[in-house]
């Protein structure tokens, strides 16, 4: 038994308010009974690990630790180990492995990806047979389903880049629905009860002295409002923000990121938008190469597009579900369909021992404050943030519009958002009739690394759903995210983003 540690910055399960990095431990060198302890517990606590289901002779674990350097090593039956596949160094616990755990937030500004309100679907997923064989190599497993063909891959990608290439916007365009704009003059405030009560993420600007659209309103806009709010040194106050106007508002947000050109001087950036006679392609791809979660499809009968038509707001998932709808029945003419989504270099997983960190995903606790959740949505630059137990066990999301739930009562008047938590945070956009627990709204989609792409495509492609978290089956311990940007960026041939910003 180890004497307590000497790390007080470290406790059994991470900084409730910080970054938590979900870490795979794993033993691969048998035993009856493996116990984990490291700095990350204080050397004090011990965690057991579980045999992997199809091979008894390996052992895992999963924890949630901070960004840093950590040490561990591993009881089996009685006496302490360690893995002398893995780095280690002799210290004050005789010789133990080490663990470097960076994380890198991007400086760069945000760009407005906003979250869909009405992704608040079922948190479900299907718990049919379940089985993972393993083999243990170097300490780290290794899944023993093959990997899909690069041919394969080629194939899929060809004929899907074909469909989307002859087939336009208007095939995103519903049968009937509303388009939603705000002219630059409207209050902030306003406009955001009108995305909260209509249930919007976003909303293109039109001003009318132009005569044009010229960019749009988002959830983030709001976060980034608040946090001006919750600064100090800021010029806005909750007055001022009663009468500040959209257009006052993007001209302040101007100013906090500036912009400059080759010469150095500032320019507003453009709106990013489309025709309904651009193929669905294009407009993929302006959504992916200009890193937005929507593109406004607008058409003017002008040759100098004057009197513009707003005809809909498209998003990844419309196209996606076109091409759900188009292979449904000729699924086998795309091989990648029924590859399962742990074969397939999609998405962001939690890292194993031994492998390279990667893109790190973050988790928060239920009592972690709302700023901080905040600051890492805008930091990280990504549009939700699993929230878990101390189990590592999916309770929620954090969204960014999430936070339109503030404009609900004016909420936003009288909270500091370094003393409310996520989870009351959270409990202000619930029915205020529905039970107590996180569970209300049914708000995750969920799916096992068993999966077929076919099967997180067509989640994917429900109207507001934005990302599947991928959790182990029966725990439902976070494994990964997949979002709809790393499903196009696959598709499509392009490098894997650093972030899931959509």
């Amino acid at each position: 038994m180890f004497p307590p540690g000497t790390n007080p910055s470290q406790d059994a399960t991470g900084a409730s308010g910080g970054v938590l990095i979900p870490t795979r431990f794993v033993w691969p060198y048998g035993g009856r009974r493996v116990l984990l302890t490291g700095s990350f517990t204080r050397w004090t606590d011990h965690i057991l690990m579980s045999p992997v289901e199809g091979c008894p002779s390996v052992f895992q674990t999963m924890w949630n630790l901070t960004p840093g350097v950590h040490q561990y090593k591993f009881c089996v039956d009685g006496e302490w180990r360690h893995d002398e596949q893995q780095p280690f160094v002799v210290g004050n616990y005789g010789t133990v492995n080490t663990l470097l755990l960076a994380w890198e937030l991007d400086p760069r500004p945000a760009v407005s990806s906003p979250e869909a309100p009405d992704s608040r679907r079922n948190m479900d997923v299907d718990y049919e047979t379940f089985q993972r064989v393993a083999t243990s190599s170097g300490g780290a497993l290794q899944e023993t389903t093959s990997r899909i063909s690069e041919s394969d891959i080629e194939v899929s990608r060809h004929r899907i880049s074909s469909f989307l290439s002859t087939h336009n916007a208007y095939q995103l365009l519903p049968e009937s629905g509303k388009v939603i704009a705000f002219d630059v003059n409207l209050p902030v405030k306003h406009a955001f009860h009108i995305l909260y009560e209509q249930g919007i993420p976003v909303a293109p600007l039109w001003n009318s002295y132009r005569g044009q659209f010229v960019g749009v309103l988002s959830a983030l806009d709001f976060i980034l409002i608040l946090k001006q709010l919750g600064n100090h040194g800021s010029n806005l106050t909750e007055e001022e923000l009663e009468t500040h106007t959209i257009s006052a508002w993007k001209e302040a947000k101007q100013q906090l990121h500036r912009q400059m050109d080759t010469h150095g001087r500032t320019f507003q950036r453009q709106l990013i938008h489309a025709g309904p006679y651009d193929s669905l392609k294009d407009v993929a791809l302006k959504i992916l190469q200009n890193e937005v979660a929507t593109v406004p499809i607008i058409h003017s009968s002008s040759s100098d597009g004057s009197f513009p038509q707003l005809l809909h707001v498209a998003s990844l998932s419309g196209i996606l579900k076109c091409i759900c709808r188009h292979f449904k029945h000729c699924s086998s003419s795309l091989p990648i369909l029924q590859q399962p989504i742990c074969t397939i270099p999609l998405g962001t997983w939690v890292p194993k021992i031994g492998e390279p960190n990667g893109r790190p995903l973050a988790m928060l606790r239920p009592n972690a404050t709302l700023s901080a959740a905040l600051s890492l949505l805008v930091q990280a630059r990504v549009s939700s943030i699993p929230i878990v137990d101390d189990n590592d066990s999916l309770l929620d999301t954090y969204s960014r519009s999430d936070i339109t739930a503030l404009a609900k009562d004016r909420a936003y008047a009288y909270i500091h958002l370094d003393e409310m938590s996520i989870h009351q945070a959270l409990q202000l956009g619930q029915d205020a009739t529905a039970p107590f627990g996180f569970f209300n709204g049914q708000r995750c989609q969920m799916c096992l690394r068993s999966d077929t792409l076919q099967k997180v495509m067509e989640r994917l492609s429900s109207p507001g759903v934005r990302r599947v978290i991928i959790v182990e089956a029966g725990s439902k311990r976070v494994e990964g995210i997949i979002s709809l940007s790393d499903v196009f960026r696959f598709v499509l041939g392009w490098p894997q983003a650093s972030t899931s910003n959509f």
